[in-house]
């Protein structure tokens, strides 16, 4: 069992954990005004509608913003780490590590992929990697 901190999967966001687990990045998606958004909340974040449902996504995305974290936020974190805001290409934005590449080299306007990788038997992360 990791030391790092586990999610634990709640009413609206326990859909998210469970496709997460089998490699599949899901996104909650408003139909009344189009909006695509994390974390789930009851109420659409756009318009209110409570008529959202979880929704694909292609995993694709953009860095928009990075930083290199060198502090340890807590237990089973290892540093230094790219902590980034990533613009999906299907309309989410997702606070999330980028991997695969040197944290300094993790730059605005590259192009990424989700991955996943496990952290309890129950609980796996979405992380992302350079797309190339």
């Amino acid at each position: 069992m990791s030391l790092r901190p586990v999610p634990v999967p709640g009413s609206l966001s326990r859909p998210f954990w469970e496709a997460a687990r089998r490699g599949e990045l899901v996104v909650p998606h408003c139909p009344a005004c189009g909006l695509r958004f994390l974390v789930p909340e009851l109420a659409c974040p756009g318009c209110l509608s409570r008529d959202w449902a979880y929704e694909p996504s292609s995993g694709l995305g953009t860095v928009y913003s990075v930083t290199v974290v060198h502090r340890v936020p807590g237990p089973g974190f290892d540093t230094p780490f790219a902590l980034a805001v990533v613009d999906l290409d299907d309309g989410a934005v997702l606070l999330t590590h980028v991997v695969g590449r040197a944290p300094d080299e993790v730059a605005i306007g590259m192009r990424v992929r989700v991955d996943f990788r496990p952290l309890t038997d129950e609980i796996t992360l979405p992380y992302f990697v350079p797309a190339t």
